[in-house]
């Protein structure tokens, strides 16, 4: 936690006083006027931003309930609920002049498919930035009720023989995800792999918006999916089917969704990107709280957020999980971070994992100059500025854009400065 953001603020606390003056008070010692005193403030007053119903929006979401974008000079941003990710990506490329939008929670590889043309209309690339993560861990990988008996978790090579005998029976073997290319697609993907079983060949991947996952496996339409909360928790909630794994299990502390730009709005707009940025950041530094939780998801809650029940949010929000195969855990690390750990920061090294991985699948081409990319997509640059701007203490900002060799769940060792070698080792991929 940076020094510039109290701590053990309570929910009281925090509705005797305003969002702003309760979080980040020192934030006034240090810019009286407001956090841009020292410089021009906004070029805009809002901003036209998108979400997938998904716990990982809080910041958005929170920033906006909470008046962090009013504090900032942008009273006029607008936090618009997206039907998919398919239409994310089309409302990005029309942009928020075109009555689109302008930037996004969004999946972190996303940007980079837009950026490139790999997933856009006729190929046309869209310059696209970004410039902070919103959060780690607390994705789910959750199994259709009928695969119980065969005591699946983190190893899906439990899944094999009876995936097998699905197919031989003439029956479709469905692994649903949100986007291809996307955090989810990647993530069941590599579960899959390490327990033997080809995503490519041996199961159908289907795409599925994240609030439609668990009505659609209510029905028989998948057999194993990947999404983020709050529809694990529901799923199970609602006795449907059973979480095999938490994605921190795969690997903890995985970077997850990031917040995305149109590079020319941000060009357009610096001082105004920055401004929203803050008010992010700030949103993180709250939804971090134990404290606040339980209010947290009583406003993710709520109709024109996800229109759920705040117990399918709070729970997993807690690091409390029940993984509905008779597991049950509490007060686990696997919760979602959206400050700690460097939560907010978008190392460049995880942005290259994720770019080795679509290369992996297909998705980008082999001789992809992973770094050449990277370098024009994030913006670290960006959120520098923005946590000097806001006071963030100098201890608190990463010194490097790297977080180094990464384990995973299986073994195997990723080394941003050789993703090469790391493709090389993967026994499982797409044929090149």
């Amino acid at each position: 936690m940076t020094k510039i953001f109290t701590t053990g603020i309570t929910r009281r606390s925090m509705l005797k006083t305003t969002a702003t003056a309760a979080l980040v008070g020192a934030v006034r010692t240090a810019f009286p006027s407001g956090a841009f005193a020292a410089g021009a403030g906004p070029e805009v007053k809002g901003v036209k931003l998108g979400f997938i119903a998904l716990t990982d929006s809080a910041p958005l979401i929170i920033a906006k309930e909470k008046g962090f974008f009013d504090k900032h000079g942008l009273p006029e941003a607008d936090v618009a609920k997206q039907a998919s990710w398919g239409a994310t990506r089309d409302n990005l490329v029309l942009g928020g002049a075109a009555n689109g939008i302008d930037g996004a929670h969004i999946l972190s590889p996303m940007p980079y498919l837009i950026h490139t043309g790999k997933v856009t209309q006729n190929n046309k690339p869209v310059p696209m930035a970004i410039l902070a993560r919103l959060n780690l861990d607390s994705q789910g990988i959750s199994v259709a009720k009928e695969y119980a008996e065969t005591g699946v978790q983190l190893d899906a090579s439990k899944l094999k023989a009876a995936f097998e005998k699905k197919k031989a029976e003439g029956k479709e073997v469905k692994a649903a995800m949100t986007f291809p290319g996307g955090t989810h697609d990647l993530w069941i993907r590599y579960w899959l792999a390490a327990g033997g079983i080809d995503p490519n060949k041996d199961v159908s991947t289907i795409v599925v918006p994240p609030p439609q996952m668990v009505a659609n496996m209510k029905v028989g339409n998948m057999d194993v999916f990947c999404v983020g909360e709050p529809w694990n928790e529901q799923l199970v909630n609602q006795g449907i089917g059973f979480t095999a794994a938490t994605t921190g299990e795969l690997w903890k502390g995985h970077p997850e969704k990031a917040l995305g730009l149109r590079a020319d709005w941000i060009e357009k707009n610096p001082n105004a990107a920055r401004a929203l940025l803050m008010a992010v950041m700030e949103a993180q530094a709250w939804c971090e709280s134990m404290d606040n939780k339980a209010e947290m998801a009583e406003i993710l809650g709520k109709r024109q957020w996800f229109n759920v029940p705040p117990k399918d949010v709070l729970g997993r929000l807690r690091g409390d999980i029940n993984y509905g195969n008779g597991r049950e855990v509490k007060g686990t690390d696997l919760y979602m971070k959206f400050w700690k750990d460097g939560a907010s920061y978008p190392f460049k090294s995880h942005d290259t994992w994720f770019m080795a991985e679509n290369i992996r699948w297909g998705n980008l081409p082999a001789n992809t100059d992973i770094k050449a990319l990277v370098d024009q997509v994030n913006r670290e640059d960006i959120w520098r500025e923005a946590a000097k701007e806001l006071g963030v203490a100098a201890a608190d900002i990463p010194a490097s854009s790297s977080r180094g060799k990464e384990t995973f769940f299986d073994g195997k060792v990723f080394d941003p400065e050789n993703p090469s070698a790391y493709l090389d080792s993967l026994s499982i991929k797409a044929a090149s």
